[in-house]
């Protein structure tokens, strides 16, 4: 694909942001609906919990296989495939009759969904061949995620209070629609000269790793954290954990290949998506909450106090790509680190919530580190990797951002619920959110510890040395992909 012309690679970029755009839609659009659909559903906490992790969970679960899948069998194939069933899936949520169906409709979504985003970045991957329009075609995949979270509060507003919020699944159809005939014309196929083959058992740990690890923290404050049933999850996710690393090691062609994890770039690319991504879901779990329940706003007014975090996600995710293409990924890391660790020090210590001044200023500094540290996380994931294992490589970015994602809305979720028992009383949701806006400031500062520890010259040396192992794969050759 690197023999496209400029204006078919930038028709394919474009592509891959719409499949972006409608995940990432309807992700943000879904936590200005919690409320609505708390009251119209009859749903608990952990309910909401689940509407947004049931989806999360199938969608980490199921990357890697897609990623690997497309390289096997083709990446534009796949990404079809993933279009049809992401579109059908919203579909189906927007007529849900209860709580469990749309739970079982969202898995629906998120099996789509898993076969659009690391396939998106293997395709750009594969088409932008030079590592610095790479990144800054990263940087671009990077501010549609900004564009989702300050169109995303916005439109799920104004759906939510004017027509109800079975209407937000209805966005991804037009989108999908367009999407799918867009790649049908414009998208070539593209396979790896050596996929590997499906790892069944590989897939099945990783299931049972994070469903039952998921499952353990949302229904524990209910059920007891010494029930048998949560101690039987734990330690079923135990055992998962410890079986997958020893599967993995012996396999010739595993799910998740351990030697990918020899580079100190890839494997901080991977801590520092799981932190990010969990201050995130922690983050937008517990401000829409205060915002429509305990603040009462409606779902419009909530939008727009979100709009300041989205507009500066929006402005500082393309800056991060070009500071990652001309300096390199340690700068944006760093600076993201601090701007994430001290939005929630704001909100742990100062209150935030009791001072619209200090609600707003939280809320801009989350948006700048969230908006800087996307693009670091893809373009070292793929970088320094050989083109052929491309769409695993992105997978396991991918995978990380929904693992943290999933495990920040249960595990802010289980505090809140902890903390506080269907109650609508401000002081009591503040002083019971405290600790999750300590995890959300600790999840900021391994941000910074993990990208100044990562980024140096024998982390450097370490992803050359790994691209070395792979298919192909010299020193010179890593050097220079290392460098992207």
């Amino acid at each position: 694909m690197s023999g496209l012309s400029h204006r078919r690679r930038l028709l394919v970029l474009g592509i891959c942001c719409m499949s972006l755009l409608i995940v990432s839609l309807d992700n943000t659009v879904l936590n200005v609906a919690l409320p609505a659909m708390r009251r119209d559903l009859d749903a608990s906490v952990p309910g909401l919990q689940w509407t947004i992790d049931a989806y999360t969970l199938v969608l980490a679960s199921l990357l890697m296989l897609a990623g690997s899948t497309a390289d096997r069998i083709g990446r534009r194939r796949v990404f079809k495939a993933g279009l049809v069933l992401f579109t059908l899936g919203s579909v189906l949520c927007s007529v849900a009759p209860g709580l469990g169906w749309l739970v079982a409709f969202r898995m629906v979504q998120a099996v789509g969904g898993s076969m659009l985003n690391p396939v998106a970045m293997s395709i750009i991957t594969n088409t932008f061949t030079d590592p610095r329009e790479r990144a800054r075609a990263i940087g671009v995949w990077g501010g549609v995620v900004g564009i989702s979270m300050a169109a995303g509060p916005l439109v799920g507003g104004v759906l939510v209070d004017g027509v109800g919020w079975r209407s937000i699944f209805w966005l991804n159809l037009p989108v999908g629609l367009a999407a799918l005939v867009l790649t049908a014309r414009y998208v070539p196929e593209s396979r790896a000269a050596r996929p590997r083959r499906v790892d069944a058992v590989g897939q099945l740990l990783v299931i049972a790793l994070l469903g039952s690890l998921t499952y353990a923290i949302i229904e524990g404050p209910a059920a007891g954290w010494t029930s048998p049933l949560i101690l039987t999850c734990a330690t079923v996710a135990l055992l998962a954990a410890v079986g997958l690393v020893r599967y993995e090691r012996r396999r010739e062609e595993p799910l998740i290949d351990p030697r990918f994890f020899h580079s100190a770039p890839f494997s901080g690319a991977t801590v520092i998506a799981v932190s990010a991504f969990a201050a995130l879901g922690g983050f937008l779990f517990l401000s829409t909450l205060y915002l429509q329940e305990i603040k009462g706003l409606s779902a419009l007014q909530a939008g727009v106090w979100m709009l300041p975090m989205a507009a500066t996600t929006f402005v500082c995710a393309p800056l991060s790509g070009r500071l990652v293409a001309v300096r390199g990924p340690r700068l944006p890391l760093l600076l993201a680190g601090v701007s994430m660790a001290a939005s929630g020090l704001l909100f742990a210590v100062f209150d935030a919530q009791r001072s619209d001044g200090l609600l707003l200023t939280g809320y801009v500094l989350f948006g700048v580190g969230f908006g800087l540290v996307n693009a670091p996380i893809t373009n070292t994931a793929v970088s320094g990797m050989p083109r052929s294992q491309a769409g695993v490589a992105a997978a396991v970015a991918s995978t990380s951002r929904q693992v943290g994602q999933s495990l920040g809305v249960a595990v802010i979720g289980a505090v809140l619920a902890t903390g506080v028992r269907a109650t609508a009383d401000a002081g009591a949701f503040v002083a019971a959110s405290d600790p999750a806006w300590w995890i959300i400031a600790g999840c900021g500062a391994a941000v910074l510890a993990v990208g100044l520890a990562t980024t140096g010259g024998w982390a450097a040396r370490s992803a050359q040395r790994t691209a070395a192992l792979f298919e192909g794969g010299t020193v010179d050759q890593a050097s220079a992909n290392s460098r992207a």
